[in-house]
């Protein structure tokens, strides 16, 4: 019976899915006077310096956050390749490629995916970034951001070229998370 696999998958797409409107002010980026949205236990604090980590990107390319000093970094969290919100996400940030490259942010995105499985979403939306496995959540943990069944919440954050946490995003719209993040580099 397929029945655990097909919970699975609804779950994911769920966790995926563009989120219901929300009635009032749209979602606020955290500051370090209000911070907003969930966020698991050691979660990272606005001006503080950002977890350091060390993997390989789907595409064998080495990643080490803090040798990325000197540029802005956006580390993006996403719950699950292929699925539509996820897919938004990532479609807007190569959208905007040649905005954000010009204004040299490195972009890391991470799911519990699997290499395989993100060389094969980075191919079917041509995806000029850096997509890094996380399948057990440590990467996930050093940034406080929470992991439920596999499923890796979906939360981003800005690093400045001095490896502090300039933006924490807890709450993200698929759509306009690319257009938020050029608005914060200026």
């Amino acid at each position: 019976m397929r029945t655990p696999s097909l919970a699975l998958s609804l779950i994911a797409l769920a966790a995926c899915a563009d989120p219901p409107p929300v009635l009032g002010p749209p979602p606020t980026i955290a500051s370090a006077s209000a911070p907003a949205g969930p966020s698991a236990p050691g979660a990272v604090a606005i001006d503080a310096v950002a977890p350091d980590f060390a993997a390989t990107a789907s595409d064998g390319t080495p990643v080490h956050l803090s040798k990325l000093a000197g540029k802005p970094v956006l580390v993006y969290f996403y719950p699950k390749d292929e699925t539509p919100g996820c897919t938004a996400e990532a479609c807007s940030f190569r959208d905007a490629w040649a905005q954000l490259r010009a204004k040299g942010v490195i972009l890391i995105g991470i799911s519990a995916d699997s290499d395989e499985s993100h060389r094969a979403f980075a191919k079917n939306h041509n995806l000029p970034f850096l997509l890094v496995s996380d399948t057990n959540g440590a990467i996930a943990a050093q940034f406080g951001v929470p992991m439920d069944s596999g499923i890796i919440s979906r939360q981003s954050f800005l690093i400045g070229a001095d490896g502090r946490v300039r933006k924490i995003y807890r709450s993200v719209d698929v759509t306009g998370h690319s257009a938020q993040v050029l608005a914060d580099l200026q």
